[in-house]
């Protein structure tokens, strides 16, 4: 594809990677059949063809406008177009440059702008966010469905594993997992545990920055990257392991860090060996098959239905990692026909595009019920949370059921 980049972004950052990946588009069109949104709507301009071409428009000085804007915004970020294009196009950071700029182009209606600050400057944070979740469980049967879809049952949590061992692994908490479904990280630190790996987690450490920076707040985004990277960079010197990911969107977002801030010398570097030692758990795991197997136990579950989440399967480009785990287990493990589509949860997106988002969750469900498990197991809170809203089979994070089959339970 050839471009001429207009003034206000040629030889910048933006407008040099912009270009870089708009060439390599050849318009193929074989993404729009793994797109979820072209998949429902039929229009070019909600699938990956037509929306580099409304990008490819913008960045060559066309007028952008609101249409630009929703169908960019509809735009799930699951990043299947990546796993599927011929060529090689890195879709997933040509949309975050795209929204960047449109954004700061087409001014948004009121109830949007506000919409959108509330959930960029309430979720991340955890001081915010923990005691609203915890007072949203109280009165949880007393909600709106659409609410109530958003926060679940509260979980008895497990205790944290004390031992100390001589080879340590830093861990990322999150900033909604430890108040929505805290077992995930305390199974993920007592399976660790019983493989003889201390968890480690650096206090000062909170959101990916995944929230913020598809919401559009890129120096907000940033902030919390470089908070991170301050926030680790003490452990990675004592010698760490690896840095352990349990939410795969987070851990997508986290593998980005070296990209989000080439350009800044205090942190390039060190934003390169964050990302050298990320890990999501499913890299983690295979390597001690041997041991879980001695460690653990059949515990009544024998059939389950394996979900990967898109920020895994495609942004990640991780697979069959947690099916070799759990197989190794003795356990039945089920992919849905559509297992390469996004449930519809996409962070903030069944906030933002509720119509979208339920009718993709309600096709995911009919799928994997198909597969008639008696578990639903995941690898990123928000597709567990989204999941589970639409049915009544249990869905949980797969880590934590290798947790329940842990021997020493």
């Amino acid at each position: 594809m050839q471009t001429n980049l207009a003034d206000f972004i040629r030889n910048t950052a933006d407008g040099d990677e912009a270009d870089a990946i708009l060439r390599k588009c050849v318009h193929c069109g074989f993404c729009t059949a793994t797109c979820p949104t072209y998949q429902l709507l039929g229009d070019e301009l909600d699938g990956p063809r037509g929306r580099i071409y409304l990008m490819k428009q913008m960045v060559e000085g066309a007028d952008v406008t609101r249409s630009t804007l929703m169908h960019l915004d509809r735009c799930l970020t699951c990043r299947s177009c990546e796993t599927t294009c011929p060529s090689g196009v890195q879709y997933g950071r040509l949309v975050e440059i795209g929204r960047k700029h449109a954004e700061a182009m087409v001014p948004r209606p009121l109830r949007q702008r506000i919409l959108r600050r509330v959930l960029a400057s309430f979720v991340p944070r955890r001081a915010l966010f923990s005691p609203a979740m915890r007072l949203g469980q109280q009165l949880r049967p007393l909600l709106p469905r659409r609410l109530r879809d958003k926060v679940p049952v509260r979980q008895r949590p497990l205790v944290w594993p004390t031992a100390k061992h001589a080879r340590k692994m830093l861990m990322l908490t999150g900033c909604v997992q430890p108040s929505m479904m805290p077992n995930i990280n305390i199974a993920t630190a007592r399976v660790l545990d019983a493989l003889g790996i201390e968890t480690v987690v650096a206090p000062q450490a909170g959101c990916c920055g995944a929230i913020r920076l598809h919401l559009g707040y890129v120096d907000e985004a940033l902030a919390d990257v470089r908070a991170n990277v301050d926030a680790w960079w003490p452990y990675v010197e004592q010698g760490v392991e690896a840095i352990v990911m349990n939410a795969s969107g987070c851990g997508a977002t986290v593998k980005e860090y070296a990209h989000l801030l080439r350009s800044e010398p205090a942190y390039a570097e060190k934003a390169r060996r964050i990302v050298e030692l990320t890990r999501d758990l499913s890299e983690i795991l295979p390597a001690f098959q041997d041991q879980l197997i001695a460690a653990t136990r059949r515990r009544g579950i024998h059939t389950v239905a394996w979900h990967p989440p898109c920020t895994l399967q495609h942004g990640q480009q991780l697979r069959g990692g947690v099916e070799k785990v759990l197989g190794a287990l003795g356990l039945d493990v089920r992919l849905p026909t559509d297992s390469h589509l996004c449930c519809g949860s996409a962070g903030t997106y069944s906030i933002l595009q509720p119509r979208l988002s339920y009718t993709l969750r309600n096709q995911k469900v009919e799928h994997l019920k198909a597969l008639d498990p008696q578990l639903i197991v995941s690898a990123n809170i928000g597709c567990i949370a989204h999941l589970q809203s639409g049915t009544t089979i249990p869905v949980t994070h797969w880590i934590e059921l290798v947790e329940h089959m842990l021997a020493a339970n």
